[in-house]
């Protein structure tokens, strides 16, 4: 049995490729054990694990948690909500007897379309497992994925391989997070806020009345993948996160397009079919390549 691992912005996701999964905060795990994996299977069941970590953004390739240094990110700082519970599973992970393999985010390292490389970093590691299952389940090679819920993350897979992605800081908006505006850098400038204070408050929560939040985020939802249809107009759509249900149909109609709709799980599903595939011999995952040598069970 193969686990993935989703580091999502509220809560830790965990999930077996054969279905069983359950979560909890990332407050509460700040206090996660090994023994917790139990809730899907023993621990001697669990050939790999493929987990992600924050951005994911000093490495780019999946490799062995192992030989990461400073848990795969530049730095800890920075944009979003830094708790502990992620780097609490993180750490008991690495440490476990259980082969382990980190994905990384897509960032100006990593093998995508140059021109997307103006920017420092394009999408965080559980974008890649929700691809890989919308891959799967899809039986396709060309999609764009939108991922809406705090903030809101796309990315385009082109005849299977990531081209590129948008970034929660750099486009469209979630419920909490956003990109920077004329406003926000004045009040940063003027240090009536930090920079992050500002991007975790940029979102439709915290600036739009009630009724145009949704409608907002479907908007620029949709906005994004317009942007990316751009370079691959045949790609099909599918959406994640836990808006997605809701504003399905309102960015299939903006886009004047079918779109498929994942629920909360995609990542860490999507993740635990790449753990099992990466162990089965795979040699990339969407254009991202896997590292060797991969870990054993001591």
């Amino acid at each position: 049995m193969f686990i993935g691992i989703d580091h999502g912005t509220t809560s830790l996701r965990f999930a077996a490729d054969t279905g069983e999964h359950f979560k909890i905060t990332r407050e509460a795990a700040a206090s996660f054990e090994l023994s917790d994996l139990e809730q899907i299977c023993s621990l001697s069941e669990i050939e790999g694990i493929a987990l992600c970590y924050s951005m994911g953004d000093n490495f780019n390739s999946i490799c062995d948690v192992k030989s990461l240094k400073n848990r795969g990110v530049v730095t800890r700082e920075g944009a979003g909500k830094h708790i502990g519970g992620g780097t609490r599973v993180f750490d008991v992970i690495s440490a476990s007897d259980i082969p382990a393999v980190a994905f990384p985010g897509i960032h100006r390292g990593s093998d995508t379309d140059p021109r997307f490389k103006i920017y420092s970093h394009q999408t965080s590691p559980e974008k890649i497992g929700i691809a890989y299952l919308v891959r799967q389940k899809l039986n396709e090679d060309s999609f764009v994925v939108s991922d809406i819920s705090s903030n809101t993350v796309s990315l385009l897979v082109s005849n299977n391989k990531i081209i590129g992605a948008f970034d929660a800081c750099v486009f469209a908006p979630g419920t909490q997070h956003g990109a920077l505006d004329v406003d926000a850098i004045r009040r940063i400038d003027s240090g009536e806020v930090s920079a992050n204070e500002a991007f975790t408050t940029a979102g439709v929560s915290h600036h739009m009345e009630e009724k145009y939040r949704k409608p907002t985020v479907a908007m620029w939802a949709a906005m994004e993948c317009a942007s990316l249809l751009l370079l691959h107009p045949d790609a099909s759509v599918a959406l994640a996160g836990s808006l997605a249900p809701e504003l399905a149909e309102e960015i299939s109609a903006l886009l004047n397009k079918p779109v498929a709709v994942f629920d909360e799980w995609a990542a860490s599903l999507g993740l635990s079919h790449a753990a099992r595939d990466v162990f089965g011999g795979a040699k990339e995952i969407l254009g991202i390549p896997v590292a060797k040598p991969l870990p054993k069970r001591r």
